[in-house]
Order: structure tokens, then sequence, then C-alpha cells
């Protein structure tokens, strides 16, 4: 008897050790922060062995005890460190195995990370390791850039910051030589007749997309928003037929852009002689459609807010403005103000853009004097004034001898965010005794000499920014044009009164209006300033000397500050 009471009381204890091991158990396993604990066991475990990473199940195995964690917990801290892992994971696997589909699974879930944890201090690390992805996995220099370049937007506080910075630059010399290359590539003319469309480019935020297509020569061309198709599980589609093209084998793959605007870009043989571009829409609010030249592109703009509505078709002009002869001034600034401003907006944040760079030194002179590198010069001098006087955050488009596209520098203030746009030149004329100063805004333009400076700025013909003219009136149907006339005055007036007080003969040429490339599609009160002609020696001298830098940063700095200073008296009421 005494036996089997035994044997009972041992049954009984052995239920309660099992009942509370089950219980530890299952404790364990609903914890998150257990789960990632045994899930980077598994993960060191795998990096250990050599023979182990031979294997597709033991990497898919770690990433599945990761996923449980972002899939049972998805609003813990522990969630975001799980999808961190679990991508490195996939990164990991494709070096073995060599699959697309492991590098695509190890953007998607850095993506997640990014979009869905923003705020953790593992989103910038995320972004970082997708613009590694596309540089040193996807060979993509283009779409690595704007990926590094996020982490410079989106992170401006992130530790991963510097480092993205440093890939920007290389990736700038990097993409400037693949352009050099296309461009000797298809210097021939094309057997078929046809133009080639040589390639699709983009820079993107979740407020803004440009879309570049570069072409060979002019063609023309027009574009149609069209209704989503359930039906067919299409979403609706921003798409451009290009007449007389063809698509060349750089563009022969769709391209994911996933930024909240647009899902993709992709381009077709859409008939013999026609090429079709298409825009797959996630959500936009308008869009606008444009074309340079030299070399001939056409450039999409889309954003969130409905006021960059484009009307209608867009077809290269040919209608001529014939220029008025003399020069012309704008001579009082516009008063206008948009509502933003009336609100009380003030200005935050403001890019600078030192004209030319790399392959292209801008005027020069003897003695190896180029445009670019003054420029540059008189940038920096002027961010670290903006930054002190008015605490400011200050971009420069470039800090070093690096080409960047006219209309790339313009995406750089957008997706900045930027409340100011300036970019910097240097003028020159074929009469040496031509000096002063002179600001631009974006516009017509008024006199010949405006249509001869844009051109020399936009590295192209005058017959071409005749020609652009004739399409600005689409372009331009906000505000901002206004705000930058009130802007060039303000920059014009500071920069010319800073240099009488140290010079003498200093000329004021006064604010004029032109088609400049770097302004058109700019979101922002933007001008172009030109601070003296390097074909004129009096001004040369002074251009080089970091006396005249100075002042004319000074300079603009004042005007600046006047126009901030008024934006303040409209919205008090004064």
């Amino acid at each position: 008897m005494k036996k089997k009471i035994s044997y009972i009381l041992v049954l009984v204890l052995l239920a309660v050790l099992l009942g509370l091991r089950s219980g530890a158990i299952c404790a364990t396993t609903t914890n998150p922060a257990t789960l990632l604990k045994e899930a980077d066991q598994c993960r060191k475990a795998l990096n250990k062995s050599s023979q182990k990473k031979r294997y597709r199940h033991n990497w898919v195995n770690c990433a599945r005890r990761y996923k449980k964690i972002y899939a049972r917990y998805p609003g813990s801290d522990k969630a975001a460190w799980a999808i961190y892992h679990s991508a490195g994971l996939y990164a990991g696997l494709y070096a073995y195995s060599g699959m697309s589909k492991d590098i695509d699974e190890a953007l998607d879930l850095y993506g997640q990370l990014v979009d869905k944890y923003r705020k953790h201090r593992l989103a910038d690390d995320a972004q970082y390791r997708i613009g590694e992805i596309y540089y040193r996995y996807k060979k993509n220099p283009s779409q690595a850039y704007v990926e590094f370049l996020k982490v410079d937007i989106k992170f401006p506080s992130g530790d991963m910051r510097p480092k993205a910075r440093k890939r920007l630059d290389e990736l700038a010399i990097t993409l400037s030589k693949v352009d050099a290359k296309k461009e000797t590539k298809v210097s021939g003319a094309p057997e078929t007749g046809l133009i080639p469309v040589r390639d699709i480019r983009y820079w993107s935020t979740a407020n803004y997309t440009r879309i570049v297509i570069d072409l060979k020569s002019p063609v023309k061309y027009e574009h149609h928003l069209i209704k989503a198709d359930p039906d067919h599980k299409k979403p609706r589609r921003l798409y451009l037929d290009l007449k007389k093209s063809e698509v060349t084998s750089q563009i022969d793959r769709p391209i994911d852009i996933k930024d909240g605007l647009l899902q993709r870009a992709r381009a077709g043989q859409y008939t013999k002689d026609t090429v079709r571009v298409v825009l797959d829409i996630e959500s936009i609010g308008g869009y606008k459609v444009f074309h340079l030249h030299d070399p001939f592109r056409i450039v999409v703009d889309v954003g969130k807010r409905e006021r960059i509505v484009s009307k209608a078709k867009s077809k290269p002009a040919v209608r001529k403005r014939t220029p008025v002869k003399g020069i012309r001034k704008a001579e009082t600034p516009d008063r206008t103000v948009s509502l933003a401003r009336q609100l009380g907006l003030n200005v935050k944040r403001i890019v600078i853009d030192p004209g030319h760079g790399g392959k292209d030194p801008g005027c020069f002179a003897r003695g190896g004097i180029k445009e670019k590198n003054i420029v540059l010069s008189i940038a920096k001098l002027l961010a670290k004034k903006i930054e002190k006087k008015f605490g400011c955050e200050v971009f420069l488009t470039r800090t070093r001898d690096v080409f960047l596209s006219l209309e790339q520098r313009t995406a750089v203030a957008n997706m900045k965010k930027a409340d100011l746009f300036i970019s910097l030149h240097i003028n020159a004329h074929r009469d040496r005794r031509i000096q002063g100063l002179e600001t631009y805004f974006l516009n017509m333009a008024t006199d010949k000499r405006a249509i001869m400076v844009a051109a020399r700025e936009n590295a192209t013909s005058e017959k071409n920014i005749s020609d652009l003219q004739t399409i600005l009136n689409d372009l331009m149907l906000n505000t901002k044009i206004h705000e930058s006339s009130r802007l060039a005055h303000a920059v014009q007036k500071g920069m010319v009164g800073r240099a009488k007080k140290r010079y003498k003969k200093i000329k004021d040429l006064g604010v004029k209006q032109a088609p400049f490339y770097v302004l058109i599609g700019a979101q922002m009160p933007a001008i172009l300033v030109e601070t003296g002609f390097l074909t004129n020696a009096t001004e040369r001298k002074r251009l080089v000397s970091k006396r005249y830098q100075e002042s004319m940063a000074d300079g603009i700095c004042e005007g600046i500050r006047a126009y901030i200073s008024s934006i303040d008296q409209v919205y008090k009421g004064g």
C-alpha cells in the first residue's frame, strides 16, 4: 500500500514539474527578447561555421526565427532588430546562392524597416544597406546614389550620414564617367533613322520625384494620364509616347521606384517608330512635363500637391520669341506673397548650388582660372555665414569638383525641401569692357543679353532658349515666380551694396529674367547670381581673391536677411 502511495506521489510530482516546465517554455517562446536572443544565437553559430554556410536551409532556418518575432510582435522594439538581421541573412545567403530572389528579399526587408520603423535607431542603417546592395550587388550606381541620398535627407541626425555622404562623393565621380562613356557610344548617327532613347534616370523622396528621359536628339512627344484598371490589376498610369524613336539596351528593363508616388518606370517599343514610357502611379497629386536641350531630355516632375499639375500635351516648340534690343531690367520687385508665407512659414533650409564642376569648367581664363573653382569657394563661404547668422540648415549641391547635370541640381533642392535655392555663377562676354553684378530669376527672357547668358549657363543655343520660352507658361503656374523676384531684388541690392563699400566702379546690372534650366521645376523661390565677369580684367583680379569672395558672400547674406525680414513684416502685418 505504501509503495502504491509513493508511486502515485512520484507521478503527481512529475506531472507538476512537467507542467511547470511546459509553462516556462510557453513563457519563454512568447517573450520577444528571448526569441531574439535565440535567433541571434542561430545567426552567430551560422556565421562561425563555413560548413553550415554552404547549405541554404541553415540560412533560411535562422531567418524564420527572426520572422516569428516581427510577425508576432510588430510593435516591439525587438521587431526592428529582427527585420534588420533577417535582411542581413538574405544578403549573406545571396553571396552563396547568387539567386536574385535572395537579394530582393533583403531589399524588401530593409525597405520595411525604413518605412515602418522610421524613428528606430536602425532605420538609417537599413537605408544605407539598401544603397550598398545597389552599389555592390546590383551594380546600379544611379540607384545607389539615390538610396544614399535618402540617408542624407531622411536621417540628417543618423550615424550613417557621414558614410552615405562619402559614398555620394564617390558615386558622383563614377556617374560622371559613365555619362561620358554613354556620350561616346551613341555619338554616331542611328542606322535605323530612329532616335535612340538612351536612359531613364530618377531622383525621389516621399513627396517629390523627378524622372529624366535621355535621348540622342530632339523628338516630338505627347503625354497622357489614364485611370486605373482594376479588372486587369493595372494602376493609374502616366505615359509618354516618343515619336520616331527606339528602345536601347540601357532601358529594356523596368525601374522600380516605390517611393509612395510612383511604383515603377518602364519603356518599350510601342510601335515600330514609337517608344512608350510608362510611369505606374502609386499616389500623386499632380505632375508636369517639359523638355531641355543639349542633350535633349524630357523631364517629368510628380508630387503630392495639386499645384504642380500640367494642363496639356507637351510638344517641342517651333515658335520663336523675338528678343527686345538693349538691356531691360525688372525695375521693381513683385510684391505678391504666397499664402504659405502669409501663414508664417519661415526660411529654415537653403540649398546653394555652385555652378558647373567636373568636366564642365564654366568660363575660364589664362593661368588655370576656372569658374567652377571660384563659385565653389564662394559657396562654402556663403554656407558658413548663413549657418552662423541665421541658424538655417544649408546644403551644397556639390562640395567638390564633380559634375552634376542641371536637372539633378534642381532635383536635389526639391528633395531637400529647401525654402530657398541659390545658384552661383560667373559671367563672361565677348566685349572685355563689360562688367558688373546681376541676378536672375526664372521667366521669359526680357532682352538679347539675357538670352545669351541663359544659353551659356544652360550649355545650349540661343535658338533653343527662344524655343523654350514658348513652353514656360505651363511651367510657371505658381507664386514662386513672384517670391523669386523678391529674393532676386533683395540679393542684388545686398551684393552691390556690400561690394561698393570695398571697391570702386561697381556696376549694378540689375535683376533680370531668363529661362535657366537649373531653375526650372524648383518648388521654392530660386535665383541665379552672376558675381562678376571673368572676361573683364578688373573683375577677374577681384574674383580670384578671398577678399572679394567674402564680399560676395556677405552681400548675398545681406540680401537673404532682407528677404526673410520682408516675409516677417508681411506676416506681422507690417
